[in-house]
């Protein structure tokens, strides 16, 4: 036996191996989605998200506190994580592990990407809209949190806090997959939920639907081209986040796995 055939050989790998797996069997079927569930799958994701930042000012405007608010945002990745449905930075590690795996192609990934972004924003946009109707005392607490993103800067502080988003959110998704635990897996998203909202780590989705309150409240100190251009800012350091701090290190570890799924993809499909 061969001194790598050894290493791959122990308990821990073994459990890399069948993550590995498991990522590949949950990401082809979602690369391969028709427009129409895609597009649905996206909207619910937003809307999720939305109930989570719901949440969140609402405890923020009752206490005040950064650190209980990111907390009751947890409510929005746990309906994220029952729900199945699909947040953009949750599209790092499954899709591109299922791209390098061989299972789909980069045309499908950037297809999924842009989907999900455009509809998870839309989606959020509109159920925003609703939550500030539905609930005026939020109005100030809603503008107060918006400005604090949109008018935060280009700065290398505030590109590292997006680096940072990106990472968290796709560690939270690697945690998903290291177990089939729903205990763990549910304290995996309150944990990410915490560190994300709670530390105010920027979040290119979660942070746009406070935006969105904030301009729907009307106040604020910024409009929609403001957010737009601090947008792009946040997907820029959400995917290097994403990208370079959890993926493509979890590809360096399950590359003998991925390579072995390459070929028994060209059988399936033949």
């Amino acid at each position: 036996m061969e001194p790598d055939d050894q290493i791959m050989e122990g308990p821990g790998e073994h459990r890399v191996a069948e993550a590995a797996e498991r990522i590949v069997a949950e990401g082809r079927p979602r690369l391969h989605r028709t427009w129409a569930t895609l597009v649905a799958t996206a909207l619910l994701g937003g809307i999720d998200v939305s109930v989570g930042v719901m949440t969140l000012l609402f405890v923020k405007h009752e206490t005040g506190s950064d650190l209980l608010a990111g907390l009751a945002f947890s409510v929005g990745l746990i309906a994220l994580l029952l729900g199945h449905s699909e947040l953009f930075t949750e599209g790092f590690l499954v899709p591109v592990s299922t791209v390098i795996a061989g299972a789909a192609t980069w045309l499908d990934l950037l297809r999924l990407w842009l989907t999900v972004l455009v509809m998870n924003l839309v989606g959020g946009w509109a159920f925003m809209w609703i939550v500030t109707e539905a609930f005026p005392d939020l109005h100030s607490t809603a503008a107060e949190a918006g400005t604090r993103f949109v008018d935060g800067g280009y700065t290398l502080g505030t590109f590292c806090l997006s680096v940072l988003g990106g990472g968290v959110i796709t560690l939270m998704t690697r945690m998903h997959h290291g177990t089939e635990s729903m205990t763990g897996k549910i304290t995996a998203s309150v944990s990410a939920a915490f560190i994300l909202a709670g530390l105010g780590l920027w979040h290119s989705v979660l942070d746009s639907l406070i935006a969105f309150a904030g301009l729907h409240a009307g106040g604020t100190p910024y409009g929609y081209a403001d957010w737009l251009a601090w947008l792009g800012w946040a997907v820029l350091g959400n995917v290097v986040g994403g990208l370079l701090l959890t993926t493509s290190l979890r590809l360096v570890r399950s590359a003998p796995v991925l390579r072995e799924e390459a070929p028994a993809t060209d059988a399936g499909d033949a």
